[in-house]
């Protein structure tokens, strides 16, 4: 999609909910996980959408996809390049090169309960952006990311304590 055509979709839909602000609330889409085998899991979302993780061989995994933590990872760095180029494109600036890399610390005993001393999740994460485009300065640039960091949903969602719930049904 053209940079003039996503800064055009982005504006179409700031404006709308302007105007109609209690369409921006919503629901978003469920995830459903089953275990498939192990410790592989299959998340399926409803349009079809497929994730699949595995844990490592050293912890009774079959070591054949990603690990959720690593999905998370991921998720975190392709939501923050895709709200880097929304933010350049809507300030009609073409990126030449965009590069978002997300790596963290863990304490692994956290996940397996030992001493219950460790967090399960991320002792801290890292995020670095390699950006570039052609005609525009470096202070502009630094700006474009510093306004996506702050507006990624997922990069959001891990710095801001959301309320969380779990239900349980036994079958």
């Amino acid at each position: 999609m053209a940079i003039a055509q996503i800064q055009q979709s982005i504006e179409s839909v700031i404006k709308f909910y302007s105007e109609h602000p209690e369409k921006a609330l919503s629901t978003d889409k469920a995830a459903v996980a089953v275990i498939q085998e192990g410790l592989r899991c299959k998340a399926e979302g409803p349009n079809g959408e497929v994730l699949v993780s595995d844990m490592p061989k050293g912890i009774g995994g079959g070591g054949a996809a990603p690990t959720p933590g690593w999905l998370l990872r991921a998720a975190l760095a392709n939501c923050d390049a895709t709200v880097i180029a929304m933010r350049a494109a809507q300030l009609g600036v073409a990126l030449t090169r965009l590069e978002v890399t997300v790596d963290s610390d863990s304490d692994d005993r956290g996940l397996l309960g030992v001493g219950d001393i460790a967090p399960a999740g991320p002792l801290s994460i890292r995020v670095h952006v390699l950006v570039a485009a052609d005609g525009a300065s470096p202070e502009l640039l630094r700006q474009i990311v510093d306004w996506a960091e702050s507006h990624s949903p997922v990069g959001d969602a891990l710095r801001r304590a959301i309320p969380c719930s779990t239900e349980v049904e036994v079958a």
